[in-house]
This record gives structure tokens, C-alpha cells and sequence, in this order.
């Protein structure tokens, strides 16, 4: 039995980060063991929650993993805490496109049995607010909403009238924020500036949010509302198990470099957690310092990140560009999605890269942003021919071509297209994948490794 809450807004920009950051650092102050979650996709937030409980920050995505995965990741996550905190995605009834309640706030909530806590930005509104609360809590009444928190209250006078109009909706207020801007944390093209990049600012950040959040919100009765969730049944997922038993042939595991640091900050907490289950000894490098690969190396994953934001950097480290090349051309497995892309293309951006791929990167305008259903076109290090799952895009860069003469995804939806590349060892790819959903992939991954 974990207490547990849910953190949720009427939609994106009311204010959850601020709320479910703060939350999670002022229980975890006051002695409280608080585990973090992230409804969605989305790799920044979490990096503000493991910094405000000193846990790692887990995702819960119903697109990419599957429903029935939900209670058993965040059942692992929370393993031995007192309290978990699970920031939302954009407005609480908001999901994939054309896939009704799937990955949407109000799906997790019902998935792991947990009150809802609705932020509602009151900036414009008075007694209006008692109409919007009681529309999102009568919705769904598998949904419960336990509370609100009133976020951007620009007077005594106006928290007077926003409490007297939700006193007929039923719905207790559980807290009220002042518009101030001391909390506030700086943003970029896709998003928050990770912590990674801004360490001390960061830690300042949450530090604010937590301030805020006691000053602001009833501690007691947010926890009190946690501890009524009822019990989950769930068992807690496990990467060894989901891996199975592993034979490998070699006295030490393979080391799989993964690579680190300010310039590659998207990662899945449980992918280095499934590649140690599948025998692989896994090391972190970072590309802006580290001017070679972790010794002993077999194997590199380059996750997503901000490549774009670090280009000069990244090309001025020549020694590590050459290794990286080097490893690709011995058909060593490397698995890269999106920033890792990147830095296997030729050049970003005009600044030499690692060159391991025959493809040009540049930021472009255009957002790209959805979730995809895809299948591996391409026998790979990760993936078998035909091989299908559901990921995520999400970036302001373009790569010409958009796929090699062995594309590594054919995707479905929204539309259908070729992309990514697989060559020796190599699979480079936009796509991000939740290998929690894929454990297949991991245990593949290592095994090539080996050979």
C-alpha cells in the first residue's frame, strides 16, 4: 500500500510542475520517502522530480507500454516509499489523438486507483471556477477528484471569491498559490531547460517550488487524501524478470557505454535497468568531457537530448567523435534515438559530427511531436524484422535523407513513411521507445554485444 496522488490541470500551462515538483521536495523535507511519476512521455520533468526526492524520476505511458504495465512500473517506482507523486500530461482528459482516454491523466488515475488533485490557473475567473471544477469532476465518475489547488491568485480578495464560488461544487480547496514568479524555471524550443544544464539554478528552482508549496497548500490534508487511496494489487515489475534468464557466454559482461551529461538528458529509468538484467555491465560517459569511450567497451546507447544546443562542443571533441566512428565501423551494436541521430550524422547544424551515417542534420521550424506506431523494417541490434511497438517524436531538427538504403522503422500512423537507418551494428532512429514495453530489445541489444 502506497499513498499516492495524482496532480492534474484543466490544461497544459496551469501550473502541474510547479504544483507536483514542489509537493514531492516538501514531503520529501519533512522526512517523507516520496517516489516521483511522470503521466507521458515527456523526459524533462522527470529530472526536476529526482531532484527535489533524490529518487529516480518514472514515466507512465499507456501508449508505449500498454495499460496493463501502468500499476506494475509504478508499483516498482514506489517499492518501499510512504508517498507517490504523479505529474500529469496536458489537460487531464487529454490522450493520444483519436484514441479516446488511452495515455491521457484521467486513464493513469483510474490505473492506479488514485485521487486526483485538479491546478487550475485562476487568473481570469471568479465564480466561474466552481462551473470548470464540477465539469472535470462529474465527467468521469470513475475519476475522483479529491481537491483543488488554485494556482496564479492575485489577491486576498480574489481567493475570497474563487473559495466562497467552489464551496457549492463540493470539491475542497486544498491550497493556493500567489501569482509570483520565484518558482518559475526557464524554457526552450521542446520544453524546460533540463537540470543537467542548469544544476544550481535548478536546485534553486525546486527549492522555490517547495516554499511555495508549503506556504501555499495543506500539507496535512493533500497527505491524508494520498493515504485514502485504496489498495493497488499490483505486482511490481522487474527487469530481470522481464528478461528472463540470461545465458551469456562470456566470464564478464559486456560493457554498454551510455551516454550522458547536458547534451543527452532523455533516458528511460528502467532501459539501464533492463540492459544490467541482461548481463551487460552499463557505464555512463559524457560526450562534452570525455574524450574517449568507457574502456572495454562493446556496445553504445545514445539516447535523446539536446545535441543542437551543444553542437560546437560536441564537434570540438574530436578524440571521442573518432572512437564513436571507430566502434560503428567494427559492427559494434549502437542504438540512437533522436539527439543520437544527431550526433552520428555528418554534421549538425554545419559542425562536423561522428559521421558514421551519410545524412545531414539541422534545426528546422517545424515541430515535430506525436506518438507513432511503427514496425522494424530492418533486422537490427535492437529489433527483429517485423517487429512491432508503439513510440514517441519529439523534435525541431531534420535529417536529409530521412532514412538509409535499410531504413530502421515503417511507420503507420499518423502517416506512412520510411525512417531512420540501420547499417552493421547500427540502428539510428527519431523514434523514442520504452523498451519496458520491448524487454526483447534489451536482451538482443546485449546479446550482440557478446559476439
Amino acid at each position: 500500500m502506497v499513498a499516492r496522488l495524482v496532480i492534474a490541470a484543466p490544461a497544459s500551462g496551469s501550473g502541474k510542475t510547479t504544483v507536483a515538483t514542489g509537493l514531492m521536495a516538501a514531503f520529501t523535507s519533512a522526512g517523507l520517502t516520496v517516489s516521483p511519476h511522470k503521466a507521458g512521455p515527456d523526459y524533462i520533468d522527470p529530472g526536476y522530480h529526482a531532484l527535489a526526492t533524490g529518487r529516480p524520476g518514472r514515466n507512465l505511458d499507456a501508449y508505449l507500454c500498454g495499460t496493463e504495465l501502468i500499476a506494475p512500473l509504478f508499483a516498482h517506482g514506489a517499492a518501499g516509499c510512504d508517498l507517490a507523486v504523479v505529474e500529469g500530461v496536458m489537460g487531464l482528459y487529454d490522450g493520444a489523438a483519436g484514441a479516446g482516454e488511452l495515455a491521457s491523466t484521467a486513464q493513469i488515475a483510474k490505473l492506479l486507483r488514485a485521487p486526483v488533485v485538479l491546478v487550475v490557473d485562476a487568473s481570469s475567473q471568479s465564480r466561474s471556477v466552481a462551473a470548470l471544477v464540477h465539469g472535470f469532476a462529474s465527467w468521469d465518475p470513475q475519476v475522483r477528484i479529491g481537491g483543488v489547488i488554485l494556482n496564479k491568485v492575485a489577491s486576498d480578495r480574489h481567493e475570497e471569491l474563487l473559495r466562497e464560488a467552489l464551496e457549492e461544487s463540493g470539491v475542497p480547496v486544498l491550497g493556493v498559490l500567489r501569482r509570483i514568479q520565484r518558482a518559475a524555471t526557464p524554457s526552450r524550443h521542446l520544453g524546460l531547460v533540463p537540470v543537467a544544464e542548469r544544476r544550481a539554478d535548478a536546485v534553486a528552482s525546486v527549492e522555490a517550488m517547495a516554499e511555495l508549496v508549503r506556504e501555499g497548500c495543506d500539507l496535512e490534508a493533500l497527505l491524508g487524501l494520498a493515504r485514502s487511496a485504496p489498495s493497488l494489487g499490483a505486482e511490481p515489475w522487474e527487469a530481470g524478470a522481464a528478461c528472463g534468464p540470461v545465458g551469456l557466454t562470456t566470464s564478464a559482461p559486456p560493457v554498454v557505454a551510455v551516454a550522458g551529461g547536458p547534451a543527452f538528458t532523455f533516458s528511460y529509468a528502467e532501459h539501464p535497468e533492463l540492459l544490467t538484467a541482461a548481463g551487460a555491465d552499463v557505464v555512463t560517459f559524457d560526450p562534452l568531457r570525455d574524450e574517449q569511450l568507457p574502456d572495454g567497451t562493446s556496445g553504445l546507447v545514445i539516447g535523446g537530448g539536446f545535441p543542437e544546443v551543444y553542437a560546437p562542443e560536441l564537434s570540438a571533441n574530436e578524440a571521442l567523435r573518432k572512437a564513436v566512428a571507430g566502434l560503428a565501423s567494427s559492427g559494434a551494436p549502437i542504438a540512437a534515438e533522436c539527439a543520437g541521430l544527431l550526433y552520428l550524422a555528418r554534421s549538425l547544424d554545419g559542425a562536423p559530427m561522428c559521421g558514421v551515417l551519410d545524412a545531414e542534420a539541422r534545426m528546422s521550424e517545424r515541430l515535430t511531436l506525436g506518438y507513432r506506431e511503427a514496425v522494424a523494417v530492418s533486422d537490427s541490434a535492437l529489433a527483429a524484422a517485423g517487429t512491432r511497438l508503439n513510440g514517441h517524436e519529439f523534435h525541431r531538427t531534420v535529417v536529409e535523407p530521412a532514412a538509409g538504403p535499410a531504413p530502421a522503422w515503417g511507420m503507420h500512423r499518423p502517416e506512412r513513411r520510411v525512417e531512420g537507418f540501420v547499417q552493421q551494428g547500427v540502428h539510428a532512429s527519431y523514434l523514442h521507445t520504452h523498451w519496458a514495453s520491448q524487454p526483447g530489445m534489451a536482451l538482443r541489444f546485449v546479446e550482440r554485444c557478446t559476439r
